[in-house]
């Protein structure tokens, strides 16, 4: 029977690039020029520093920009609050979201349900699978759930037949 996998990955390659061109623009901006800037990337976290909240929030522009430059869907990335010191340094963690949530994964799976096109999901970890009797249905649903508005950006893989 053939089946596809929705997931939702971004890639390390493409998050490690824009950390890197961000890295490249904080060492040549001039109103950074002396100060104790950083951005340390971690797994899925991307770690920034600064001496006060104007340069956190110019920092956290850099960011974002370079990872909106290299196609990193902004629904799958968690920007969390800065952290503000009383000495007034500032820091800030970015997560950057793998794969899909239970609740999002049962809100896709209900809304395929909604459809009424003749097939089965099955959340499995952190993707759906849909399984059909025929590509024509999986093709319904793949057009539908790309036209439907979710919390974080999704894709398809694993087509078999």
């Amino acid at each position: 029977m053939p089946t596809f996998d929705i997931t939702s990955e971004v890639s390390s390659m493409e998050v490690e690039n824009a950390v890197n061109q961000a890295k490249k623009e904080l060492s040549n901006r001039f109103d950074f020029k002396g100060s104790k800037a950083e951005i340390v990337l971690e797994k899925n976290e991307i770690k920034l520093t600064a001496e006060d909240r104007f340069k956190m929030s110019a920092l956290h522009e850099i960011v974002i920009g370079k990872l909106a430059k290299r196609s990193i869907s902004m629904k799958n990335i968690d920007k969390g609050e800065p952290d503000l010191s009383p000495l007034g340094h500032a820091r800030q963690v970015i997560k950057i979201k793998q794969g899909i949530e239970p609740k999002i994964a049962k809100e896709i799976a209900q809304f395929i349900r909604d459809t009424k096109i003749k097939v089965t999901t099955q959340i499995l970890g952190d993707q759906v699978r849909v399984t059909g009797k025929n590509r024509d249905d999986l093709q319904d649903v793949m057009g539908a759930v790309r036209a439907h508005e979710f919390d974080v950006s999704v894709g398809f893989g694993n087509f078999r037949d």
